[in-house]
This record gives C-alpha cells, structure tokens and sequence, in this order.
C-alpha cells in the first residue's frame, strides 16, 4: 500500500505528517514509525504525526517517536501539524487552530509567514513538578548543581551546567531513557540560555520544543533570566525559539516551522 507523508521540520527537529483523510494501513503503527523514521535508508525523522480534523479550527494530534513509542507531547511538532493544516487550508497569517493531544488540548496561532517559514505560537500548558525519576542517582550530578524535574504533558530533567558542549549527553541520557534531559548553561545573551536535549524514544535531537519551555522555567527559577523578563530565549543546536512563563506557570513557545517536502511511503 502507498500512502503519502508530508516533512516538516521545526528548529532541525524534523518529523513526518500522516493525514489520517487518506486511510490507514493495515499493518501496526509502531512498525512503520520506525520504518519511515529510519534515516538509513528511511526517509528519516525524529517523529511520526498524525493528523486528523474534527472540526473546522480544530484538529486532533497522535505522535510516535522514531523508536515507535508515543510521546503525549511535542512543541515543535504540534508546529509542523498546524503547518500542516494551515498549508490544506489556505489559511492566512493569524489562523487559529486548538489541538487536542494526549497531554490536553494546546491552542496554536500562526503569528507571521515569510519566505516560507510561518512562526507559530503554542500555549503549551502548565508547568508542573514532578519527583526524581528513578535512577536518576546513576547520572552522578554533584549535590550543589541545580536540577529540575518538571512536566509539560510529558517529562523533563533539567539540569544547569557551566559548558553544554562539554558534557557527554549520549551517555547521560541513555542512564535515564524515560525522560527527556536537557543541559542548560547561561547566555549568550541577556535573557537567553543555552540548551542541548536527548529526547525519550529520540535520542539527541537538535530541538525540542517542550524542552525549551523546561529550560525557560528553570533560568527564571534559577535567577538565569530575571522575573521582570518577558520571555526567554532558548538557544537550541537547530535554532532558538522564544518562551514565556507566566506567574501561574503556563508557558508559551513561539518558533519557525518550514515544510520540507511531500515523500509516498509504503506501508
């Protein structure tokens, strides 16, 4: 059976869209995720969507990691789906879509378009704690070295250090492979921090857009970036998005998104 995929990527995270109109294969999901995300000799992503419209505005969003898990949540791939969806539409700057996903339904604006790239503004949701993940003690972070556990609809470990190029974050993150871990270090600029991720069911990915919205959370919580700032810039290996966290913890992520082509795929 041929069916057909949409590449989108946002910030070098890259994923495949699967319009849920033209059918579903016979065969199990979690088989052709890994399958059409493979880069060899795949056509290669870090993710599988699926989209589905419910309604006019309002759309449905599945995601499959490359390793054919499901992930509640993804920042820059919500991004590529509404992309998806606005492109269908014909829609112009300023559409307005609500999604739901399996973290909760998540609200995306389509702030501005140029040269091809539209940036888009998701409500991401709350903020919200959570406990040490087991076998966190295995990573061996020194007692003093400021760590955050939070969730955004999936699970973050989110850990300050002085150098992200320095520290190997393969390793690292295969120890604690139920959570995404981010490295974050300060700057360059005012109100901007450096961020490196190894995503659950990914591996080391040059965005995430929850990530981000992790990391911005704890430079406020870690005085990184001063309260009286009004959004923090996350500075990823493929591009910076913009976050705000506002006093009852609710963050908001703002980034470019790019259609890269549409592939025929066999199930």
């Amino acid at each position: 059976m041929e069916f057909r995929v949409s590449r989108f990527e946002g910030l070098g995270n890259d994923f495949l869209v699967f319009d849920t109109a033209q059918g579903e294969p016979t065969g199990p999901w979690p088989d052709l995720a890994r399958k059409w995300c493979s880069r060899d000799p795949g056509p290669g992503a870090d993710g599988l969507l699926f989209l589905t419209r419910t309604a006019p505005g309002e759309l449905r969003m599945r995601l499959l990691n490359s390793d054919g898990s499901t992930a509640e949540m993804s920042g820059n791939g919500i991004r590529c789906l509404v992309m998806a969806a606005h492109m269908h539409d014909g829609a112009s700057d300023g559409a307005s879509y609500s999604v739901r996903t399996d973290a909760g339904p998540r609200a995306a604006t389509v702030v501005s378009s140029q040269g091809g790239t539209l940036q888009i503004r998701v409500d991401m949701g709350e903020v919200s704690d959570l406990p040490e993940p087991q076998g966190w003690g295995t990573l061996g972070c020194h007692p003093d070295r400021p760590v955050r556990h939070v969730s955004l609809g999936n699970p973050h470990s989110v850990v300050g250090v002085e150098d992200v190029a320095s520290i190997d974050l393969l390793s690292l993150g295969l120890k604690v492979p139920q959570v995404n871990l981010e490295i974050v270090e300060p700057g360059p600029g005012p109100h901007e921090v450096t961020m490196r991720v190894h995503e659950r069911g990914a591996g080391i990915t040059r965005a995430c857009g929850t990530g981000a919205c992790a990391a911005a959370d704890a430079a406020y919580a870690w005085g990184l970036v001063p309260r009286s700032a009004p959004e923090v810039t996350v500075r990823m290996d493929g591009g910076e998005a913009r976050v705000s966290i506002s006093a009852d913890r609710r963050a908001t992520l703002t980034g470019p998104t790019v259609h890269l082509g549409d592939l025929t795929v066999h199930a």
